[in-house]
């Protein structure tokens, strides 16, 4: 490596490692406004709190990486360019190019850790923290309710295209699996209402993996006239045939954005068909998160050209670009996704164009800085 790679690089991670560290410290720190005074009540063991922020700090990776990246960019490129270095590289023959190559080794670097970690590291660390947390919050509501009452999750629906099953509960326990106010309707080929089993309760369980209702009825219906043909009551009754597991219910209920990589993953293994409206929504989410890792070259090649910009022009305004470009570019990514999520657009284009159009778009900045 030339003396010039080694002193951008090396003024690069001095202030890198700045911008990382307070990036996340502020973020930590507004986590723990919100959940750790929560932690504390709840009577969480310190060990378990420490365990919780070690958790929570790698899920805040993917945000906090391309800020810090973009924030050291402009910093390093706008103090040379102040200093004149630049223009002292380029007026010894030096192109744009041959000035930050090293900056677009780092970039490609850290995408390709950003690739990892989402991958691993992130959607496992994501699920455990966040099971460190309900786990206290259970704990905390056992002390004074009763079992069936903790864990509520209120209005539970849940589409089953491929078995024709359509759930809904007035409410679900998570700590006992148990549901309040059951309805399922159970449909033909096409679609129609060919029976129904309503419930005052409905226990999952564990061992059979399967479902069983308690003081209910189940009605037969006819599909065409809707009319009930014949009902039956029952005290207790077993549906083998009902394997709907409870924790992908649940998470069908959550925003998309909340979700790991695994859970998305396991929700649209689930849900069984990709063009379902159900599964639109997770489908984005999966294929913007992995997009989402090459956001860091996107980061190099938008910073470059505006913070390289003339000596006649003042650095800030390369700056002012380069943050109302990245404004810019969440904008259209929200409009995007959600245009995915309702069918508009296909989920990989919804998660891909984003990405595509901003480095298309920096790479010709690029270009013309060359």
């Amino acid at each position: 490596m030339k003396i010039l790679d080694r002193y951008i690089l090396l003024e690069w991670i001095k202030i890198f490692a700045i911008a990382l560290g307070v990036t996340l410290g502020i973020l930590v720190m507004h986590d723990m406004y919100g959940n750790l005074g929560h932690l504390i009540e709840w009577g969480t063991s310190t060990e378990q709190i420490l365990l919780y922020y070690v958790l929570f700090i790698p899920t805040l990776i993917p945000l906090v990486l391309p800020i810090s990246l973009l924030l050291s960019l402009i910093y390093l490129l706008g103090s040379l360019h102040r200093n004149n270095e630049i223009t002292a590289m380029r007026a010894s023959g030096m192109n744009v190019f041959r000035i930050t190559r090293s900056l677009w080794i780092v970039g490609f670097l850290l995408s390709i850790l950003m690739l990892w970690l989402t991958a691993s590291v992130i959607p496992q660390a994501k699920q455990d923290s966040r099971l460190i947390y309900e786990s206290a919050r259970f704990a905390d509501q056992l002390k004074t309710t009763d079992a069936s009452r903790v864990g509520l999750v209120p209005q539970l629906g849940f589409n089953n295209r491929r078995d024709g099953r359509l759930w809904y509960m007035n409410s679900f326990s998570q700590v006992t699996n148990r549901a309040h106010g059951v309805s399922i309707s159970v449909l033909d080929k096409e679609g129609r209402e060919a029976s129904r089993i309503m419930a005052r309760e409905g226990v999952y369980d564990d061992v059979d993996k399967c479902w069983y209702f308690l003081d209910g009825h189940v009605s037969v219906l006819n599909p065409e006239t809707r009319r009930t043909i014949s009902a039956k009551g029952f005290e207790k009754l077993y549906f083998r045939d009902f394997k709907e597991n409870p924790k992908i219910m649940v998470l069908s209920m959550k925003n998309p954005k909340d979700l790991s990589l695994f859970e998305t993953k396991l929700l649209i293994d689930a849900l069984h068909d990709d063009s379902a409206p159900e599964s639109l929504p997770y489908l984005v989410r999966w294929y913007s998160i992995w997009a989402s890792s090459f956001v860091c070259i996107i980061v190099v090649a938008i910073a470059i050209p505006f913070s390289v910009s003339g000596v006649r022009t003042n650095p800030m305004v390369g700056v002012s670009k380069t943050v109302g470009l990245f404004f810019l570019y969440y904008i259209i990514d929200s409009i995007l996704t959600a245009m995915g999520g309702r069918g508009i657009i296909s989920p990989l284009a919804a998660a891909v164009i984003p990405n595509a159009a901003m480095l298309v778009f920096a790479l010709s900045l690029y270009r013309k800085a060359i």
